[in-house]
This record gives C-alpha cells, structure tokens and sequence, in this order.
C-alpha cells in the first residue's frame, strides 16, 4: 500500500526529535509496525534495536520470570473483567463503550487501550469509561485539516470532554491539502483517546469477550 510522503517525513521527524519507539510511531500514525520500521531503521535510538551481547543464564531465568509474573497480573486482570462484567453491564453505557470498542477501538497492543472518531458523543461516552476504568492518564490527541482553527477545536473538545484544552495534542491530516474539493469532512477533527495500561486492557478484553458470548 502506498503512503503519502508526508507520514514518512513525520515519522523520521518524531524519531528523531521525539526519540519514539517503532511501536510508538506506528500507534501515533495509524500505520502498521514493519512500514514504520523500514522509514526509519537508519535513524536507531538509545535503548532500542537488539542488543549485541548475548543474555547469560540468569538474564534468561529473570526475563521468563517476568514475563510469567506480567502474564499472571494480565490473567488475573482479565478475570476481575469477567467477574465484573454482569454488574457494569446493567449500566446501558458500559455496553455502548464495549460495542464501541470492538468495532473502532485500536486493538493491536496488549498494552494500550485507544479509541479515535470524529462524533462527541462516541468519545464522549469512550472517554467516560475509560475514565472511570484506569488511573492512568489519558492522553488526548486531534487530527484536524490544514484550515481549521486549531483554538476552536480545543475549546469544543476541552468543553466537550471536560478537561483543560491546553492538554490536547495537535496532529494535521496528512490528506489535508489533497482534500479541496470534499463534499464532507470531520468538523471538529478527529480525537484520538488513549492511555497506556495493560491490566486495563486486560479487563476491557474480557468485557469484550463476554459481550461476544452474550450474542451467541
């Protein structure tokens, strides 16, 4: 698939002055993770990329510990979703958010739970939940085109959300000036919602999960 040169200057951009991570770029630009890696695999980054020295023994027994001990903390978080499951779901907005997530909610990183759309009230009840459901920061992010008042549309999303426009962050569409001619456009731009916490998205993978077996 072929990629506006835009994305791929924007993506060596952020790697170089935001020192991003390949998952991190790619969660940022909606692109898949090996596009992002061949853009900028020449521009490595402290701390990334494989490391030269081989692991000793006791490296290898410490990292398979940790990965069982996260597994077992993700295991058990997705058990707590299913208990609570019966009880949320009594709340009509719980299983609009759920529906919601399946159909437009970002799925590809066990580790973060992220939700995009141009209507307020689809990030609206998102953004309730999520909310409600981690105490990690959520992270708030606006897609707009080239023409639009980037003032305006952090006033009607701070109003709109509930929280300070000054903390949501500005991303231009990367088709804004190939668009002159449209017929529609998102009026508001598109926010993007996001927080960065695995046994949340443990939880709301078992929520999904029991949505799925209620429609069997």
């Amino acid at each position: 698939m072929a990629h506006v040169p835009y994305l791929r200057t924007k993506a060596r951009q952020l790697r170089v002055e935001k020192r991003l991570t390949i998952d991190e770029l790619a969660e940022r630009l909606a692109l898949s993770r090996s596009t992002v890696y061949y853009w900028v695999r020449d521009l490595p980054i402290e701390g990334s990329g494989t490391k030269t020295v081989f692991p000793t023994h006791g490296q290898r027994l410490g990292n398979k510990a940790m990965q069982l001990k996260y597994k077992r903390l993700r295991d058990a978080a997705y058990e707590e979703g299913r208990a609570a499951f019966d009880s949320l779901v009594a709340d009509p907005t719980f299983r609009d958010f759920v529906c919601l997530y399946m159909a437009e909610g970002y799925k590809r990183n066990r580790n973060v739970v992220s939700i995009a759309n141009s209507d307020p009230a689809i990030i609206t009840v998102a953004r309730s939940w999520m909310a409600r459901s981690t105490d990690k920061a959520l992270t708030y992010w606006i897609q707009y085109h080239a023409d639009q008042s980037l003032g305006q549309l952090r006033t009607f999303w701070g109003t709109t959300l509930g929280i300070d426009p000054e903390s949501i962050n500005l991303q231009r569409k990367s088709n804004s000036n190939q668009l002159q001619g449209r017929t529609w456009r998102s009026k508001h731009g598109v926010m993007t919602v996001t927080c960065n916490d695995t046994l949340f998205r443990a939880r709301l993978g078992a929520w999904m999960d029991c949505l799925r077996s209620s429609w069997a």
